[in-house]
Parts: structure tokens; sequence; C-alpha cells
């Protein structure tokens, strides 16, 4: 969504960080992928430097290794298939496979070469002995046959002799655990926790904002001049606003849960590499919040505390704020420890909202001490609420204006105010205030030790690779199946795929597709392009002035059909954001200059319909298999004309072309987490891209994260995909000599955005070489060397500054460039073959069939979702398993007032936790999904309206489940009245009050730029909800003003809805304090202000408010893009 630093950058960024402390032995992982070769070359350098002066031991793997890198190494170890086919000496391992009988031609990357030589699609090509005929030699064989190598032999030598300690001086061994000491560490964490909140300010900025708006509604909700005092009803509403105000804080908290969940993969990085002891980072964390809850208690206490007419003394005003500061950091304290121990965004949102609810409905509000159940009344004394609660209240109701003798002979007390703190179930003594803060304390230490237990012990949640989902999970038979499927390979698809790569882009050989799919070779041109962005403030603090920042600079270029073209430069030129310009993708900055589209001025809305766009990041829906992922493109994106038949067989042709049918039932996954591996998500993006059957495809870094059969396989394909006429460019950071000399044209890039280089190769890339070396001054290229890296090294910054010239400008004055020009006025002129691109339609299917699509996308995807769906139901289970067992049969004697209150209780919690948790869990599955909706919505596959309602339907459907699911255990077990009627009622009731919730959380990740930001918007709209349900401060008792939030509050709909089916034509008698026996029906209707007669507009408000967010949430998805590009 947000993009910092080029993935080159970010690799760089990561090496430097391992480079840096004591270390001596370093064991490096895939470090060049993102990184051209002559950085790649540069870094590799520099760690040969290291091993040999500084007696270091290095271990890399490389998936590419140019040749020159290749031969900074000593020693090589080629693992295949789980065994070592060789280890020892660099210059011995060709001698080895030569012994076995193959050999390494010549303009061949060694490093390719071994890569490929144990592959049994690619070995026999490298056979060389003549007078014998070729047999397959497997790995195990390769791994047999090294043991008798003399490099081997050698090896067992020098292992059988021990190591001689003395050889080694004890101080050059690293003693201590740490770098630095535990307070030097304690700072640095600190320092660094500080740097990230100073840069996530607004988070915290908005945090307050939130919190001074409820302040604010609050205080003219519950307002002094609205809130006598001294008799025991008044207690009620002083009651309901201290406990709001427990709940506010409680839910501002809960924002600790994502953020920390956020910190957690970096953290367990730095942890296991030793950078700190756990606990300092988690002590950090601690204490850089205390300032935070410290102003956010103030702002709440101070902004209510005199507004809502609470005790008029300095000292109980003080009080208070030490009651709300201990309940914040005991929730912030909760909320870090849930997220450390559940790790995953969407567990720790349901799981931390049930122990919410558990801490509410405990806590002395919704159901006194005396009512609970003897099998709960632990539950009462383990709620940190319940402390809470006592603290505020007895604040409160034992100051001296609460001192008045009690009348009211049905309760024990001597004054208003015990009497009051007696009717809830409350301590009525002073002593109650500092054992409830002691308790409080208490908590916050258990929850803070518990969060640093959980920092230094648990591990991070580990993911696995291509999960399949009908028994194929082993990995070891998808290795076999994938070795065995000569068959197909050699009759239909092998010359396809494996067809050897020619110079200069010549396939030797192309096997005819089964399906052949019409579409309209184009070309694209562009001319003087510039690509402008705000100037980043930290540019503008180091003394920048300028008020933009130039990213491309007058870049000018043609792109054909049936030619290859290469996007190359250093890391940081400017390759995707050219890539994403001339594609259309860019949703921010100043775009100049003149792209036109066979002639004609490209317009994005058809232009998306005829290109394809493989980006480098691989986005694509989790929970959905490869197949599924494939024929979802190929159904929106294929001509409606082209039958279904038609449309399966291309699939599978071409999954088949890029080696993904093995892995046709494996779940895609999250990137770094669980599913496919990085070179199997490339070859999904490309498949999802290639399946659209586009004229123009644009491929960014096809080859990063793939070893060099894996992008050899790739580039085959695009090979094969410029051989029908297509217009293909890709990126490419570090190719291998073949892979490099399979393009047609090259457009080189420099730092800056500038073009130092644009035209054809050539053969053996000669026209490359020709121009560069015809500039006075550069080096000429060795034989055998890469002309990729060498162009790199003799174009970089210090290769200017050496020459003391400007690439950009000798091209600019070049003979070369002229002639692009020509070229590109010639193809910017209509030709009379072609009309300017227009379609029927705005999208490939109709509304039916784009609704159909996506609802089929998006219910697969569901039901292999369970860590979101499975836990809802056990969430929804375990809610009504506690509520019913909480209000065991309360519903059947409804008897005083204060059994009513009872059941209103539970309907009010039942509705609005529940819902709550809906609302907040299903917000990362939104997010997750809207990544990908914002790359299929660029591709222009669908109305936006059309995933709106597919997703919403699939969410509705399952919600319903829910909702039977929840009334059954809970009108069972509280024993409401069963009748038909009532019944129904309920679960509508239930049912739509789900679904508006869970709408309501779609809806906000539709409108912010993030899931943080969203979680943080719903801590301020579900306390509002809360505040007026119609239970902390029933409706009659709302200030006028405030009145009609009432009726805008969909729970308030749903709470009037449950208590009217359920008890609005009750004619039995309520028992009343200080009153006479009232009839039920009345008594809710002159206190509650809920009647019967008005169920039927109930249930239409619940279809209003569903529709309504259903409306906002797609329009918000429509016309709201947060992605940064």
């Amino acid at each position: 969504m947000i993009r910092g630093i080029s993935g080159g950058q970010k690799k760089r960024v990561t090496t430097g960080e391992m480079l840096t402390g004591p270390a001596t032995a370093l064991f490096m992982d895939e470090i060049s992928t993102g990184l051209d070769s002559s950085s790649t070359f540069q870094i590799v350098k520099f760690m040969r430097h290291l091993v040999h002066v500084m007696n270091e031991t290095v271990m890399i793997s490389l998936l590419q290794p140019p040749p020159e890198t290749y031969n900074l190494f000593d020693d090589i170890i080629l693992l295949s298939e789980g065994y070592i086919v060789y280890h020892g000496p660099r210059e011995n391992i060709l001698e080895f496979f030569e012994s076995v009988g193959f050999r390494c031609p010549d303009r061949k990357g060694v490093a390719d070469f071994l890569q490929e030589v144990t592959s049994k699609k690619d070995q026999q090509q490298y056979w060389y002995l003549d007078q014998e005929q070729y047999h397959y030699v497997s790995v195990p064989d390769f791994a047999e046959r090294f043991k008798s190598f003399h490099a081997c032999q050698q090896m067992q030598k020098e292992l059988q002799i021990p190591f001689e300690k003395s050889k080694t001086h004890p101080a050059a061994l690293t003693t201590k655990k740490y770098g630095l000491s535990s307070w030097e560490s304690l700072k640095a964490v600190m320092s660094r926790e500080q740097l990230l909140m100073k840069r996530n300010s607004f988070i915290y900025i908005f945090k307050v904002t939130v919190l001074i708006i409820l302040a604010f509604v609050s205080m003219t909700v519950f307002l002094r001049t609205k809130m006598p005092h001294g008799q025991i009803a008044d207690g009620t509403k002083f009651f309901g606003a201290l406990t709001f105000g427990l709940i506010t804080i409680m839910f501002n908290g809960f924002a600790e849960l994502q953020l920390t969940i956020k910190k957690l993969p970096v953290f367990y990085k730095h942890r296991d590499f030793l950078f700190f002891p756990a606990w300092t980072f988690g002590v950090a964390n601690i204490l850089l919040k205390v300032p935070i809850s410290l102003v956010e208690s103030v702002v709440w206490v101070v902004l209510t505390y005199y507004v809502m007419g609470f005790a008029p003394a300095a000292g109980r005003f003080f009080r208070q704020f030490i009651a709300f500061f201990a309940t914040h950091q005991m929730a912030m304290a909760l909320f870090r420890f849930l997220g450390a121990v559940l790790k995953t965004m969407v567990v720790a949102n349901t799981f931390g909202m049930f122990v919410l609810l558990i801490i509410f409905i405990f806590g002395g509000f919704v159901i006194r001490r005396n009512d609970i159940k003897p099998w709960w009344i632990w539950g009462y004394w383990a709620s940190p609420m319940m402390y809470s609660q006592n603290a505020i209240s007895i604040n409160e109701f034992l100051a001296s204006r609460w001192a008045i003798p009690n009348n009211d002979t049905t309760i024990d007390a001597p004054t208003v105010g015990k009497a009051i703190l007696k009717s809830k179930g409350l301590f009525t003594e002073e002593w109650g205030f500092w054992l409830s803060i002691g308790a409080l304390i208490g908590f916050i230490i258990l929850f803070n030790s518990l969060y640093l237990w959980a920092l230094t012990y648990l591990s991070p949640s580990s993911g696995s690779n291509a999960l399949v989902s009908e028994g194929e999970d082993d990995v070891n038979e998808i290795a076999l199946k994938e070795r065995s499927r000569d068959a197909r390979s050699e009759d239909e698809i092998s010359q396809v795929v494996y067809g050897d790569l020619g110079t200069n882009g010549a396939t030797n050989t192309l096997v005819q597709s089964r399906v052949t799919l019409p579409f309209q070779p184009l070309s694209l041109c562009f001319n003087h392009v510039n690509y402008y962005v705000d100037m980043p403030a930290e540019m503008k603090e180091q003394g920048f002035t300028e008020s933009r920042l130039q990213l491309l600079s007058d870049i000018s270029g043609a792109f054909r059909p049936g030619v290859l073209t290469a996007l190359v430069g250093v890391s940081g030129a400017g390759k995707t954001t050219l890539m994403d310009v001339l594609a259309g993708r860019k949703t921010s900055g100043a775009i100049e200059g003149d792209i036109t589209l066979s002639g004609y001025p490209k317009k994005q809305e058809t232009f998306a319909r005829i290109s394809g766009y493989c980006e480098q990041t691989d986005i694509h829906s989790p929970n959905v298999t490869v197949f599924e992922s494939i024929t979802y493109s190929a159904w929106l994106r294929l001509s409606s004309d082209i039958d279904d038949g038609t449309k399966k067989m291309f699939v599978e042709e071409v999954m088949a072309l890029v080696e993904l049918d093995v892995l046709c039932d494996a779940l895609v996954g999250l990137p770094g987490v669980s599913g496919l591996s990085t070179e199997q998500r490339k070859r999904l993006t490309i498949a999802v891209e290639l399946v659209a059957n586009p004229s123009i495809i644009f491929m960014d870094e096809p080859t990063s994260g793939l070893d060099a059969r894996a992008a050899a396989i790739v580039m085959r394909t695009v090979r094969n995909t410029v051989n029908t006429g297509r217009t293909v460019v890709c990126t490419i950071h570090q190719p291998s000599i073949d892979i490099f000399e399979s393009f047609d044209e090259l457009l080189l890039l420099k730092r800056g955005g500038q073009v130092i280089y644009a035209g054809e190769l050539g053969r053996h890339s000669h026209k490359l070489v020709e121009y560069f070396e015809a500039i006075p001054g550069v080096q000429k290229i060795t034989e055998g060397y890469n002309p990729a890296t060498w162009a790199l090294e003799v174009s970089s910054p210090l290769s200017e500054a050496r020459l003391n010239m400007n690439f950009a400008e000798i091209y600019a004055n070049s003979v070369l460039y002229r002639k692009n020009q020509e070229l590109i006025k010639e193809l910017s002129v209509p030709s009379p073959d072609y009309q300017d691109l227009s379609f029927p339609t705005k999208y490939s299917q109709n509304f039916y069939n784009q609704c159909a699509a996506n609802f089929w996308k998006q219910y697969r995807s569901y039901w292999k979702n369970p860590p979101y769906n499975a836990m809802r139901y056990l969430m929804t289970f375990l809610f009504g398993l506690v509520f019913g067992t909480v209000f065991w049969q309360k519903g059947k004697n409804i008897d005083s007032q204060q059994d009513l209150y009872n059941l209103l209780g539970a309907t009010y919690a039942a509705t609005f936790f529940l819902g709550a948790s809906n609302s907040i869990t299903v917000q990362p599955v939104v997010s997750i999904e809207r990544a990908v909706f914002y790359r299929e919505k660029a591709a222009g596959m669908y109305s936006p309206l059309s995933y709106a309602f597919a997703q919403t339907c699939v969410e509705v459907i399952y919600t319903i489940l829910q909702g039977i699911l929840y009334t059954v255990i809970i009108y069972a077990t509280i024993g409401y009245d069963w009748k038909a009627d009532k019944f129904l009622y309920f679960l509508f009731f239930m049912t739509a009050c789900f679904n508006y919730f869970g709408l309501f959380g779609m809806m906000l990740v539709a409108c912010t730029p993030s899931a943080l930001l969203a979680n943080i918007l719903i801590t301020f709209a579900l306390p509002l909800w809360n505040l007026f349900a119609g239970f902390l401060i029933v409706r009659p008792a709302i200030p006028i003003w405030w009145r009609w939030y009432y009726w805008a509050n969909p729970v308030s709909w749903t709470i009037y809805g449950v208590v009217a089916s359920q008890f609005g034509e009750n004619q039995g008698e309520l028992s009343v304090p200080g009153g006479k026996p009232v009839v039920v029906k009345q008594f809710l209707k002159d206190n509650l202000g809920i009647q019967h007669d008005l169920l039927g507009y109930v249930v239409l408000v619940h279809f209003a408010y569903i529709i309504a967010f259903f409306f906002v949430f797609g329009y918000s998805i429509k016309f709201f893009n947060f992605q940064k590009r």
C-alpha cells in the first residue's frame, strides 16, 4: 500500500544491518534479490575482502550469480533435492562434472550451468562424451560419485584432524551475549522506539483527538445541570457516566493490539540475532507509553469531571484521575500481552474482543455481584474492570454530598451513597478504593510481566510453503510429481517451456499452442516523459528548496510488437517508476510528455483491457488456490465470446507453461508467511497476466527471487509470448548472459531517471558493446564477461566522475538518439490498418458475470480461511456459553425491576460485544483483499461495485450462520419464552445486528488508508454506539439535543427490537424499590420508551442500516484509492 525505498535498497539495508557488530560467522541468504548485478558484485567483493583480511567465515546463497560474482568465491556448495552434489574449491567443480560427462558450454555462466545440470529436463544438452550414449544421471548418483572425487576426499582428511585451539587467541572470542550492557541496550532501544513513535505521531494524535470528541459527547449527555444527586435513583445516571468513561478508556487501549503485532516481525529478527535482550524492547515500549497514557487520562478527566458534575473536591478529582490512569495502563498492558502471544491480526482481534467481553460482563455493571451464579463468582473477582468500577464508584458515592440518610428500607445502608454502592454489589468503605487501585497495579505488573515473558520465550509464527488442499502437502511428493511429468512434457509442453533460448532472442524450437486466442498487436511510444513528486519533508529539512522532486527526466522510447525489451538500471534508477507511468498505475505525482498507442493518445480505460502488468510485489488473494487464481483472472479478463471450455484449456496451458500445474491445488498464502514460495508466487503473477491474453505486457523484475533455472523458465515463457507478436517489456536486475541476450532491445537508465542507451542489443550484445566502447575512456569488455554487468559498471556514477562525463548527455547528442526520435515520430502517426482502440463495454464481462466471478472467488477464499471463520464460530459459541451460563434462566422469572435490568443488561451485552467483535475481526481480512482489489481494479477486471457486492454477500452468508448458532445457545440458556414469533424476532435482530456490525467494519476499511486507522476509528464509533444504546442511559433520560443520536444508533434499534419482542406484551407485575408494583409492559413504555407496536418499523430500520453500510462500502471502494504509487 505504501512504497518506501526500492526492494534492492531494502536488501542492502538488511545486509548492512547484519554486518555491523562482532559476528565472525555470517550466513547470508539470497542477498542479491532485487539488486542489479553491479551492486551484487561490489557487495560480494567487499565480503571477500572481509573474509581474507579479517579471517571471517561467510556462507552466501545466491540465486542468479553472474560469472564475475561467482568467480569471487573460494568454495562452492551445490545443493539439489537435499543432497550435497559438490562441496569444495571453485576451481575443481567443472572438473568434477566433466568426470561425470557434462561440460559447461562457452558463453554460459558456470552458476547457471550448475543449477541446470542436475535437472532431468536440462541435463542432456550438456553431455559431451560423443563416444558414449547419454544417460540420465540422478542427483543421488552425483552425490555418490562426489564421494570418490579428490576434493571430497581431501575435505574428509581435513575433517579428521582436530582443530588446534592454540591457533585462536582467547581475546578474539566474543564472551558477552550482547554487544552493549543492559542499560545501554535499553537506552538504544528506547531511542529507536521514540523515533518510530515520532514518525508515527499521527496515530497518537488521532487517538487523543478521538478521546476529546468522545469526552465532549459524554459531558454534554451527562451534563451537570441534568444530573441531580441526593436520591438512590439519581445514582443510576452517575453510574452510567462513570461506566462509559471506563469503557472508553478500555477501548482506547485496544489499539495497542495492532501496534504490538506490527512491530513483532522486526523485533523477532533483532531478538534472534542478539541485537538486544528481549526485555529491553518490552520495557522501552511500556515506559514510552506511560506519558501517552498520562496525557489521555488527563484529557478525559479534566474535560469531563466538573462538566458532568462529579463530587466537587480536589482530592476526589485526583483520585478519579488515578483510577482512570491505572485502568488505561492495565488495558494497554493487557492488549500488548495478547498481541505478543497471538501474533496474527485476525486471531488477536477476535480473542481480544472475547477477553474484553469477559472483563466487562463481570465488571459489576451489566450484572451485579449478588446476581452472579456461584460457578461464575470467580470471574467477578478476576475481572480488572470490577476493581476499576469499584474505585471510581467509591470515589464518587462516598463523597460528602451523598452522605444523606437512606430512607429506603429495602437496602440496609446508612447513607444514600452507600445504598447505591450496596445495590450494585460494590465495596462500601473508603479502603475499597485503595484496594482496587492496588489490584489494578497488580494486574498492570502481571500483564506487563507476561508481555515480557512472551517476547523473551515465544517464537515467531512459522509459515509453511505450498500448502496443498487435497492431500498433496508432502513436499517430497510434489518434487517427485514434478520429476515424473515426462509424458505430458514431451508431447505438449516441454519444447515451448524448455526450448533453448537462442542468441538475440530466437528460440530454437516452438511448438504451436493448443489454444489460439485472437489479439491485436500494438506499439507503445513515449516521448519526453517527465515525472515529479512532492519534495519529501526529510529532503526539505536537508536544504532542498525545490517544491518537486523529479524522478524521471526526459525519457523517450518505443516498445513494438514481437520485440522483447529489457529495462535495466542500477537500484533506484527509476525502472519501476517508468513502468508505472507507462502502464497508468501511478496514483500520485505529475506526469508530463506524450504517450501513444499505435499512433493514438493512450486512454487508460481501454489500455487496461489490452495490457498486463506483472508487479514486483506479487499481490494475490492468500486463501485461494493457484488454479482458482488463474481461472478467476481468465473468467473476468478474456472476452465474453470465448466459451468456457476454451477458457479452461487456455488456463491449463498457461499453468503448464509456467510449471504451476503440479501446484494447482496449493493455497497461495501470504508472502513470507505461508503458501507459495517467492519463486512460485512470481510464476503465478506471470500466469495471472498471461491468461488475460494481453497485447502489451509489463513485467517488473520477473526473475527477482528466482534461481537461474526458474529464471530461465520464466524468460522462455516470456520469449514465447513475444514470438506470438505481443509487446513485452521487462525490468531486470541480474540477468545472466543467456537471459540478457534473449532480449531484443535495451532501455538503460541511470540514477535520476535518465536514459543512457536505447536500442538493439545485437548478437552477443555487440551493438550495446560497440556504442559504449566508442565513447573515449570507457574500458573494453573482456571475453566472456556479462554485457549487462559491464554496461552498468562503465556507466556507474563512479565511472562518470572518473571520466568527467555525463552518459545521459552523450546519448542525447548521439546518432542513436536521433534514430530513436525518427522511429518514435514514425510510430506516433496512426497506421491506416489500425483504428483507435475502443470496446463496446467498459469491462470484458457484464455486471452479472462480474458478480458471479467475484462471489465464486470470495466464497472459496472464506471457506479456506479457518483462522477467521473457525475462530469466529468458536468465539460465538464461547460468547453464547458465557452469556447463557452467567444469565442462566433469568428470562423465566421477572419479578423485580432488577430482574428486568439484568435481562436488559444481558440483551445489551449480547448484542453489542459480539457485534463489535465482528466489526473488528473483519477488518484485517478486508484490508488484505483490498490490496489485491487495487491491482485488479487497475487491470480493468471488473466494476468495484461487483467486488463490493460479492464480498458483502459472502460475509452475510457466514454471518447468518453465526446468528443462528448464537440465537440457539442464548435463547435456550437465558430462558426466553419459546414462542415462534418471539424466537424468530430474536433470530432476526441478532443476525441483522451481526451483519450491520460486520458491514460497518468493512466500510471503515474502505474509507481509511490503513487497517490501523480503521481500527482506531472503530474504537471511536463503538463507544458512541455503546453510550446511546439505551442501557448506560435510557432514552427518556438522554438530553433532548442528543436524543436524535439514539434514533441514529443501530444498536439502540436492536436492543429496542429484542426487548419489545420479548417483553413488550408482558402483563406481569414488577416490584419497584420505593414504589408500587407496575406492569412490565407499562414500565417499559414509561421508563425505557419501548413499545411492542413499533416492531415493524424496527425491522425496516435494520434493513436500512445494512443497505446503507453496504452502499457506503461499495462507493468508498470505487472512489477512494489509498495506494501510494
